[in-house]
């Protein structure tokens, strides 16, 4: 088969175009053939500064595809059905091969382009908010880097929750469209400081509940607009900055926690977020939630998909097609 790998990280220039072996599925996992390919904020970090074993490397968390063949254990799961996978690596190729436990069946009416933006994006937006967040019906949502996949899922997801939304972006046109999927108020993070407009907004009170996968300073500047007894989830580093020291001392006046979250564990933990997931490809399906998919490139250009990604220009996902 053909895939994107690399042999050493880097810059998107590491990427190669190659011939690889084909995958074969386990006595309980699923062969796919790929036919989208949802490049994650993960996928670019893992290509800058992750390990790499030995021999191409074939990166990418998410990818959606029809089944060709199924180990002998499988049940769920049969060779023509459309699925979606999520895995730790292995996306970015034509064929992958995954545990059962890591395909959702495709619904009806919902397209694979679609479906293969789905698990990563809408399910860590939907922990992050209602499972860690415990956001409720009226609270104030502060949502960082709103214009991403786990931004445009958590603004919709925290809006038909009965929340205030605000959301910040690198541009005022962003932020324009995010108003139509939901957003309150949108905060330029490059001409305002997005934590004083937090409070402005919200009349000193703050944000009960802030989505930060940014990371670095911005985490840190996060937890000076929270409310009191505000929670602030961090999912994420895609600010690429240097981890910067939070001082947790200032959180205990007014009773805030921060959490850290990743979306794998709560996969391998137990079945609760496969149903969450399940359940949110059908709220797609039937078109109570949208998803936003800004440019596509052919997998022989993963590295300038994953260039345009890191450029800040996109608004939603970027797909990669075998």
């Amino acid at each position: 088969m053909k895939a994107a790998v690399y042999y050493q990280v880097g810059g998107p220039e590491v990427f190669r175009y190659e011939d690889v072996p084909d995958p074969e599925p386990a006595p309980d996992g699923v062969l796919v053939r790929v036919e989208a390919i949802s490049v994650e904020g993960g996928d670019t970090l893992h290509r800058a500064s992750g390990e790499v074993a030995g021999g191409p490397h074939v990166v990418g968390y998410q990818a959606a595809g029809t089944v060709l063949a199924v180990g002998d254990r499988v049940t769920g799961f049969r060779p023509g059905g459309r699925v979606v996978t999520v895995g730790l690596d292995g996306s970015h190729a034509e064929l992958r091969a995954v545990p059962e436990q890591a395909c959702w069946a495709i619904p009806a009416g919902l397209s694979t382009d679609e479906a293969a933006c789905v698990p990563v994006a809408f399910g860590t937006a939907h922990d992050a908010l209602f499972e860690f967040g415990r956001l409720k019906p009226g609270e104030t949502v502060l949502v960082q880097a709103g214009a991403g996949g786990v931004g445009i899922a958590a603004i919709q997801l925290a809006k038909r929750a009965g929340a205030r939304v605000l959301a910040t972006a690198s541009s005022d046109d962003k932020l324009a469209r995010l108003a139509g999927l939901g957003l309150d108020h949108g905060i330029n993070y490059r001409t305002a400081d997005f934590a004083a407009q937090t409070r402005r907004l919200t009349g000193g009170h703050g944000a009960d509940v802030i989505l930060d996968g940014v990371g670095g300073q911005i985490l840190a500047d996060s937890l000076g607009c929270l409310a009191y007894r505000g929670r602030c989830v961090s999912f994420g580093d895609a600010g690429r900055q240097h981890a910067t020291p939070v001082d947790i001392t200032g959180l205990r006046q007014g009773n805030q926690s921060v959490t850290g979250y990743f979306l794998g564990a709560e996969l391998i933990s137990g079945d609760r977020a496969y149903r969450m997931i399940g359940g949110l490809l059908d709220d797609i399906a039937a078109g109570q939630l949208r998803v936003v998919i800004d440019r596509t490139f052919p997998l022989a250009e993963a590295a300038a998909a994953h260039a345009y990604i890191e450029s800040r220009q996109a608004f939603g996902r970027v797909l990669l097609k075998p």
